[in-house]
This record gives structure tokens, sequence and C-alpha cells, in this order.
């Protein structure tokens, strides 16, 4: 065991997981800190919720360890660890009400009455919810549902909660409004939260730290400006966020900035990964950090603009060039007249540090 994994509130050492033929999740070396905000991010199937059960207890790893504080959870079942999980669905007992379901727990490993009432008006005035605490939950706003879950789950005192995408159900707004929500009860209450989503505003609004997976890996950790702007493989850069991709042939790489060869003539970007050239590589660039009529040093792209998408303070235009290659600019919405029309040929462009060059080999070190 190493000295930080002492500290770390959840620990995942060479973990792997698997149904019969079938590896859901790939070998995993994971560390969680304490009282951090963790966010496994991935689309459906890509193992994040597998995960999150194996740290539970309610599936065993088929290889690796799981240590919660520092302790060995082998062979031990998920009512004996120190975590609470919210599932998807909430499991709520609707002929209880506000103040019961929040009690359940602590009914349930036998605490006085009077005891448990106490802690649960205190957590009902920690999530707001003080003045509803003896209503029936059918009563509650699906936000209010939400915060009676997580109520319930601290009620037991557990050293890291569990939340497997508990916000999917909700309509947008409010989607948005528990996400600040929720970050600001992690941090009142000061415990380590490990959430589960297929969401990236989600995962980038709230997360300390967010672990993107697919087919059963973990591609990248790290906070939501590294995520976004600093993708370390292509399947980051395309899944966070919006990106256009450029196939090409890795070129030169100078000071961290390389050429690539490309449909739409040679471009540059940042090439992290340090390519030999001649590997197949894409181009990656963010639809808003491109621009109309781009200066001298700038990446050039002539394009015909062949729609336009408004989204209240952003204005979408698609383009698409001669050889074939779809392309997106985001602009700040401003007078429609500026804009030029469907039809139109227009120069695009970028400024090389903007875009990210990525391959998945072709490493030279």
């Amino acid at each position: 065991m190493t000295a930080a994994s002492m500290t770390a509130a959840v620990e995942l050492d060479k973990v792997q997981i698997s149904f019969g033929e079938f590896t859901a999740v790939q070998e995993t070396d994971l560390e969680v800190r304490q009282g951090e905000f963790f966010s496994f991010l991935g689309p459906s199937g890509c193992g994040k919720t597998t995960l999150l059960r194996a740290i539970s207890g309610f599936i065993a790893p088929t290889h690796g360890k799981v240590r919660i504080n520092g302790a060995d959870m082998t062979n031990i079942g998920p009512n004996k660890r120190p975590t609470a999980l919210i599932f998807q669905n909430l499991a709520l007992f609707p002929m209880m009400s506000v103040a019961e379901n929040v009690a359940y727990g602590l009914r349930v490993r036998g605490v006085g009455r009077s005891a448990r009432e106490e802690k649960a008006l205190k957590l009902l005035d920690q999530v707001a919810l003080g003045p509803h605490a003896f209503k029936k939950v059918s009563e509650l706003s699906g936000g209010q549902k939400q915060r009676v879950a997580i109520a319930r789950a601290l009620a037991v005192e557990p050293k890291v909660l569990l939340l497997d995408e508990p916000l999917s159900a909700l309509d947008l707004k409010l989607r948005q409004h528990m996400r600040r929500e929720l970050r600001e009860i992690q941090q009142r209450v000061g415990i380590t939260f490990i959430y589960i989503t297929h969401d990236q505003g989600e995962a980038l609004t709230m997360s300390d730290r967010v672990a993107v997976m697919n087919a059963g890996r973990i591609e990248q950790v790290g906070d939501g400006r590294a995520i976004y702007g600093a993708p370390e493989t292509p399947f980051v850069a395309s899944f966070v966020g919006e990106s256009n991709a450029i196939p090409g042939t890795a070129g030169v790489e100078a000071d961290g900035i390389a050429a690539i060869d490309t449909a739409l003539g040679v471009l540059s970007g940042r090439e992290p990964r340090r390519l030999r050239p001649g590997t197949a590589a894409t181009l990656f660039i963010r639809p808003e950090l491109m621009v109309l009529n781009p200066g001298a040093g700038l990446c050039h792209i002539a394009a015909r603009v062949s729609g336009i998408g408004y989204e209240g303070s952003m204005t979408h235009l698609l383009l698409a060039t001669e050889r074939g290659v779809a392309l997106e600019i985001s602009l700040v919405t401003a007078d429609p007249g500026t804009l030029p029309r469907p039809g139109e040929t227009v120069t695009v462009g970028f400024h090389p540090e903007h875009a990210i060059v990525l391959s998945d080999g072709g490493r030279t070190e």
C-alpha cells in the first residue's frame, strides 16, 4: 500500500471486473481523495456504474482490491462498508413522511426514536427541507425528493457517498439547479462524493476531478479545465464538448506545435504526444475557438455556409468544405446582418495553439 493510499478515500488497486468472457472494467488503478467531489463520466455501457457497484460492495472485482480509508474491502458486504449509495430511482418510501424516510437507515441500525428523529430534522435543515419534514414524499417536487435521498444517505454518516446518475430523470432547468445544490451540500458536509454521469455538463460543473471512461477503461483523469482544454485521447476530445475533427497525417513538430497534412491543406496544432511523422492523426478544434476571416499567423480554411443554428447567446454556422469535411463554428450572437448567409463562401480559421493533434498510437517516447 502506498503512502498516498493511506489518505485516499477510495483506492482501486488493479481492479478488473468480468462477467464470463466479457470484461466490463479493464485493469484500473485510481485514487479518490478525501473530501473530493469525483465523477466518472462516459457513455452508457462504458463500465462506470459497474465500478461504482464494486466500490459499494454490490459487485466483487474479478481481480484487484478496493480500499476505503486504507482498509481492504474484500469480502465486506455493502451494509458493512462506510458508504451510502443513492440510486437513479431514489427508492424513497411513499407512505412514510419525509423525516421517516431520512431516519430509516438509523432505525435499521437500532438507533432510538428520539435520537433518529433529532438527527433527521437536523439533516433536513441542512438540505433546506426543514419545513417539509412531516409531509409525504408524494407531496414534494422532483428536486426536493433528490434532497430527501441525500439527507437519508447522510444520516448513516458514510465516509463516501456514491451517486448513480441521480439527476437523469429531472428536466433541464431543475438538473442545472440541482447541480449547484449538490455541490453546495458536498462542500458543506465535507465528505467524499463519487458521482456517475453520462452528462458532461454535470461532471464539469460539479467535480473537483473527472475520470472519462470508454469501453471499460479510464482514458483520462483531471479537473474540468484539463479534460475540456487538454484532452489526451481522441475519445476524450470528441466525447467531452463539441469538436471539429479533421483527419490527416502528422508532420514535423517544433516547440510543441506540429503540422498535420489534411484534405483541407496543411494545418497546425498542439501535439502533446510527440507523434512520429507520418502517423495517422486527427486535429481537434472547438467550434467556439474558430473565427471568421482569420488574420495572419492563423490556420485558414475555405468553406461554404450550409446552415445556421440559433441558440440564444450563441449562433452556430454549419460549414461544408470542397473536400467533404463538415465543420462548425460557434459565435457569440450579434446582429444577424453581420453573419454570412447559407450558400456564401467564407474563410474560417484558428490559432494553432487552440487546436490539438492526437492519435491512438505513434508516441515517440
